[in-house]
């Protein structure tokens, strides 16, 4: 009997964890990593914002020298329940938004990075603003995971894919904090 309690109180521990494995803080790199590859998912974080000031200024040879040539973005979650990508992007079509500075705004509120040795995956939550969307879609929030890869010493961007949203506000205001 004690052993089949034992059993149920740990199965029940296991179930709720992730009820408490939330994102970080705004602001706050976490890093889901053993302690010796707390530098590199740092170094993995800090590009991933360098890469979000790049789409904003439309630095296309930025972008260009830190992505990989066979980069995928998927935007939207519907591919979570069975459905199609919103849109699905690829080097050369996200180089156009880029070059156009489709995006006015990318930050990021929460970030965290799982290492894995030379490859990262980040996850986490931005905020968004696209002016030459229609109104109510011109700000909005996702949650991503991202994929990049060390080669020949220089971290390289080879996926994103959107996990949850986008969802849409008025305004920043309107789109609450995480």
């Amino acid at each position: 009997m004690r052993q089949l309690v034992t059993c149920g109180v740990l199965i029940a521990f296991c179930a709720a964890a992730p009820l408490y494995a939330q994102a970080p803080a705004p602001g706050t790199d976490l890093q889901v990593s053993p302690p010796e590859q707390a530098v590199a998912g740092a170094e993995v974080l800090a590009l991933e914002r360098t890469i979000a000031e790049a789409i904003v200024r439309g630095d296309t040879e930025f972008f260009d020298r830190v992505t990989a040539a066979d980069f995928t973005m998927v935007h939207g979650d519907a591919w979570t329940r069975g459905g199609p990508p919103a849109l699905l992007d690829d080097k050369a079509s996200f180089m156009d938004r880029v070059a156009s500075k489709a995006y006015a705004v990318i930050d990021y509120e929460a970030q965290a990075a799982e290492m894995h040795g030379d490859v990262a995956i980040t996850y986490g939550r931005y905020v968004g603003h696209i002016p030459s969307s229609p109104p109510g879609r011109r700000w909005f929030y996702v949650w991503y995971q991202k994929v990049y890869a060390k080669r020949d010493g220089q971290w390289v961007y080879l996926s994103h894919r959107t996990v949850d949203g986008a969802h849409y506000g008025e305004d920043r205001q309107s789109l609450g904090k995480q």
